[in-house]
Order: structure tokens, then C-alpha cells, then sequence
């Protein structure tokens, strides 16, 4: 079988590698996991048991810079490590410096860049978009198409329906004042954001808040309201039955 295995990556038992497979320098893999065909783990990157990861996956890739970036590669990125029990879709891309946790569903075209941390029994769709330096909690659910962008903060149970943009730079890349101001979303614990939603730069939802599909989020969204509309304002309360204490047992 055409494979590319170094002599320093460890290999756990019952793992099968599939054609054209490429594990680089100090990749460690554990136990029952599949790794489907043309797969890339970098070097140093740490997969756990039981984890699948289908065709044409990177793991571990190093973030590019154009000479226009603002913001430059970091030196001496960490390898990526991978939880075990997750399940990761074909065509995926996981950066380096990149650390997820157990039992998350990565869909297919997924990415994932450099510097985020995601916890656990998340499900992350197909094409969703999440950009550096973004921390996401533990029972997430981000839906296809959707964009997280960088410098953004995700807590725990919160939803993100389709093609839901946010963004971080309120001065879209004119003025140096910009650079004193990046700053991506906030999701408190239990917020949720409907299909095709705007969030501006820097806005908290507040826990249990609810963004209507289509919605331009320009201010804050309060706790346990729903806001709708373009610049979006608060419509009524979110109703009892919707509240996350009243769900925990169903997400």
C-alpha cells in the first residue's frame, strides 16, 4: 500500500491508515482510529482513540501570510491535537496550534485555523468557517456555511443556524485606528443565532439571547430576548418553554 509513515510517528493498535496516507515526524495516533485515503498529519500533531478522520484531511497545516497580512504567522506553533472519539469529515482542514476536544463531528470542508480551542460533543457543519484566535466551549452546534471570525468567544449550548456571517473590524481594513479595535462576537451560554444573521463587530449576545434569521446584530443583544430586523431590536422575550434550563436534557 502507498503510504508514508515516519519511523518516529507511534501508531496505536487496531488503526487502520488508508492509500496515500502521509504521517509526519512525532505524530502520535492512538488506538481503533481510521484514517481514511490521502490524509496529511503534520508533524507533532496528537490524535486520540476511536477517531475517525475520512479522505483528503490535513491536520496540523501551517497558516499562510501574504505580505499584505496584518497579522503575521506566529513562530513556533504548537502541533494540533484532536480528542478522542471525533469524528472528522472529508476535505477538512485543521491548523496548527489548533486543540480540540472529545466527541466533536467535524463535517466535510470544514476549517479550522491556527490558535482555537474547542471542547467537547460539538458539532461543527459542512463548510463552517472558524478563523484564528476563536475559543469555543462544549455543546455547540454551527451549521453549514456558517462564519465564525477571528477573535471571537463561544460558550457552551449555543447555536449558530446557516450561512450566519460575524465579523471584527468595524473600519473594513482602512485606517490604523482599526488596529486598536479588532474584536470578533461574543456568544454567552445558551445564545442562538438565526439562519443568514449579520453580527458586527464586538457584540455580545447575552445568555439565552436570540438573533431572528436575517437580522443585522449593531448593538448588544440582551439576555433571554429576541431581537429581529435590520438594524436588529428587540421583538418579545424568548419563551419559557425555549429557555435553556428548560432543555438540557434534549441538547
Amino acid at each position: 500500500m502507498n503510504q508514508h509513515i515516519d519511523s518516529s510517528a507511534k501508531i496505536g493498535e487496531n488503526t487502520r491508515i488508508g492509500v496515500n496516507a502521509v504521517i509526519l515526524e512525532d505524530a502520535k495516533i492512538g488506538e481503533n482510529c481510521l484514517i481514511g485515503n490521502n490524509v496529511v498529519i503534520h508533524a507533532g500533531s496528537v490524535i486520540g482513540d476511536n477517531v475517525r478522520i475520512d479522505d483528503n484531511t490535513v491536520v496540523g497545516k501551517k497558516p499562510l501570510s501574504s505580505p499584505r497580512s496584518i497579522f503575521k504567522v506566529p513562530e513556533g506553533l504548537e502541533p494540533a491535537r484532536i480528542g478522542s472519539f471525533c469524528q472528522i469529515g472529508a476535505n477538512v482542514v485543521i491548523y496548527a496550534q489548533c486543540e480540540i476536544g472529545e466527541r466533536n463531528l467535524i463535517a466535510d470542508l470544514a476549517t479550522i485555523r491556527e490558535n482555537v480551542s474547542i471542547g467537547d460533543l460539538n458539532i461543527i457543519g459542512r463548510n463552517v468557517a472558524i478563523e484564528n484566535y476563536v475559543n469555543i466551549g462544549s455543546r455547540n452546534k454551527f451549521e453549514t456555511n456558517c462564519y465564525i471570525t477571528a477573535y471571537s468567544e463561544v460558550a457552551d449550548y449555543c447555536f449558530v443556524a446557516p450561512c450566519v456571517a460575524t465579523s471584527n473590524d468595524n473600519f473594513m481594513a482602512r485606517d490604523p485606528e482599526r488596529f486598536k479595535h479588532f474584536k470578533g462576537i461574543t456568544m454567552k451560554t445558551g445564545s442562538r443565532i438565526g439562519v443568514n444573521a449579520t453580527i458586527l463587530p464586538g457584540k455580545v449576545i447575552e445568555e439565552d439571547g436570540v438573533v431572528a434569521g436575517g437580522a443585522v446584530v449593531s448593538r448588544d443583544v440582551p439576555a433571554q430576548k429576541i431581537v429581529l430586523g435590520s438594524p436588529a431590536k428587540p421583538l418579545r422575550e424568548v419563551p419559557e418553554a425555549q429557555l435553556l434550563k428548560n432543555n438540557l436534557d434534549k441538547t
